[in-house]
Parts: structure tokens; sequence; C-alpha cells
């Protein structure tokens, strides 16, 4: 049985123990935990009294791998470790990688060589990739898919010593979208302001990050759901006056989420197990109730269409069938329209 994925969390743990490699690859599509882990390298391997003497961060589109060599062979002058953080690593000719395999084969032993290889993954058949992994650690990583959003937002909050309410969470989710990295911005913002072992509720997240609690998306899935027009136009209104409180592409990502877990609800063996559907749907089991009235409201063939709407309507916000004269809030307007009539 292969070794399960070493995650970002648990590097950080090594690095917190001292168990140091001299190379570090760090790549993928999720630069979230990409940037958590070369934030940690960056702010704790090296004292920041000597960081000017033993620490260099290097960005890819400026550097050669010839440079990053030759910085990584510095024996450090004050600190234990001579640390070289490259950022945006992907940015150097791959060409120029096959130099940094014959380093690898013997490395600096009191230096620490750490590569974001972001948005992408640095191809395993390389030499270079094998080098890498024989001498050191690799970190792969992976965009969570946006059903595990909510829970990757509660953990990291929980992680901080305080809690936050399942709308505060879908409020954020809505607004900004499924990007942990601006997602963990936003929530940088709250922590100063709750108390340990408080909570972040929608009062709060409606306060700071500027996202009203009741017209939200949210809120929109839920009169979708409802098949209630009266509140659908007014939280499209809300949207179309305040163009700056929910930006059309993470709503139609949430609304694509949304539907495709009432064609999941659908297709439950036993949708009267709470406990099961909650799990097969993501949410918390308080939920499903809604997803079984939106089910009853929506039957497969509806919501195969209901799809389609959101992909032109995608399309239009991206101007493929649009002149440019159709506005990101007349583009809602249509597609919740259509979804609920």
């Amino acid at each position: 049985m292969a070794a399960a994925a070493l995650t970002d969390k648990q590097l950080i743990e090594q690095l917190k123990a001292g168990n140091y490699k001299p190379v570090y690859l760090l790549t993928g599509d999720d630069n979230h935990s990409i940037d958590v882990v070369s934030d940690y390298i960056e702010e704790h391997i090296v004292d920041e009294s000597l960081r000017d003497f033993d620490q260099a961060v290097l960005y890819g589109g400026e550097t050669s791998m010839a440079e990053v060599i030759d910085n990584a062979m510095r024996y450090p002058m004050m600190s234990p470790i001579h640390l070289v953080l490259v950022k945006e690593a992907q940015s150097i000719d791959l060409k120029q990688w096959d130099e940094l395999a014959a380093y690898l084969k013997h490395p600096a032993e009191r230096s620490m060589l750490v590569l974001c290889y972001r948005h992408k993954k640095l191809d395993k058949r390389t030499a270079v990739y094998k080098a890498i992994a024989s001498a050191g650690v690799v970190l792969e990583t992976t965009k969570p898919y946006d059903n595990q959003v909510p829970a990757l937002i509660t953990n990291e909050v929980l992680a901080h010593g305080l809690n936050i309410t399942d709308k505060a969470v879908n409020m954020m989710i809505g607004a900004i979208g499924a990007d942990m990295g601006k997602l963990t911005n936003e929530l940088q913002k709250l922590y100063p302001l709750v108390p340990q072992g408080g909570t972040i509720d929608e009062r709060l997240v409606e306060q700071q990050v500027g996202i009203s609690k009741d017209y939200n998306v949210f809120e929109l899935q839920n009169a979708i759901g409802r098949r209630d027009p009266v509140m659908c136009n007014r939280i499209v209104n809300y949207f179309a006056a305040n163009p700056k409180s929910a930006a059309l592409p993470p709503m139609l990502a949430a609304l694509y989420t949304y539907l495709l877990k009432i064609m999941i609800y659908h297709q439950l063996e036993d949708p009267s197990d709470e406990k099961a559907a909650a799990a097969a749907l993501g949410c918390k089991p308080f939920f499903v109730r809604d997803y079984a009235l939106a089910a009853r409201n929506y039957k497969l063939g509806k919501l195969a269409s209901c799809i389609g709407y959101l992909h032109e309507a995608d399309l239009k916000s991206k101007g493929v069938h649009n002149s440019g004269t159709v506005s990101d809030a007349e583009i809602l307007r249509e597609l919740v329209f259509k979804i609920i009539h």
C-alpha cells in the first residue's frame, strides 16, 4: 500500500521538530497550501536578525537555476542554516533544471533550498523530480473541491481557538469564492475582533467583510430551492444595487455546486438517513432538509436544464455571446428567472 501523501501541516510539524532536508519542492495547483508552508519557512527557519546574512529570497522570473544553485552552495555565516527560498520557481526554464539534479547528488549540508512550483506539478518522470524526492521532500498539493472548502474554513478557524457559524462560512464562500487563500486573508481580519473561544458569526462577517447576512448567495440558494420568486428578486435587486457585495464568477460557482448537490440528493439510496445524506452532500445534517425541499421542487431533468443555463451565464460573463451591453446583474437576473420558472 502506498504511503499517504504528505500534507502542509505535517510538513510544518517536521520543520518545527528540526527535521530539515537540503531541498524542498512545494508543487501543485493548491497555491494556498504552498503559501502556508513557504510563509512558515520564510518566517521561522532563520532568525529575523540574521536574515540579511543567511536568507535569500529569489523569484523564478528574475533568476536562473545557476544563480539558485550558487546561493544554495553558500555556507551559513551566522545561522545554523542558510535558506534559499525560490518563489514562482515554475518560471525558470525547465531546460535549466538538469543543473539542479547534478547539484543534488552532493547538496550543501547546511543549506535549505525551497522551490515553490505553483499552479501545476513538476513532472514526476523527470530526473530532477527524482533527485529532489531522493535528497529531500516533495509536497504535492491539489486544490480542494468546492464541497471541501466549508470544512477547511471551519478547521482553519478552530485552529485559531475560535468557532464560526455555518451561515458565516456560506456567506464568505458565496461572495469570495472557494479560493482558500482569499478566504484565509479575510479571516485574518476577523480573528483580532473575536475573543479566544468566541464565534465568528454572520453579523461580524456582514460588518467587516461587507457581505449582507440577508442578501447573499446562501440566501439566494435557499430562495431558489423554495422556488420563491419574491425573495429571489429581492436578493438579485440587492446585488444589482450593490455590485461589490457579490462578484458574479464565485456566485455562479456556488450555484453550480448547489445544483449538483440537489442532483446528488436525488440519487441517494436512503434520503431519510440524514447523517448519510449529509456525508454525501458535504454539509451539516441540519441542512439536509433544505436539499430535500429543493429536490421536491426540481426534478433531474429540470436540474440538467439549470446546469445548462449556468453554462450560458458563465459564457456571457466572459464576453461570449455578449456584446458587452449586458451587465452581470442582468445576466444573474435572467439566470435566476430561468432556474425558478
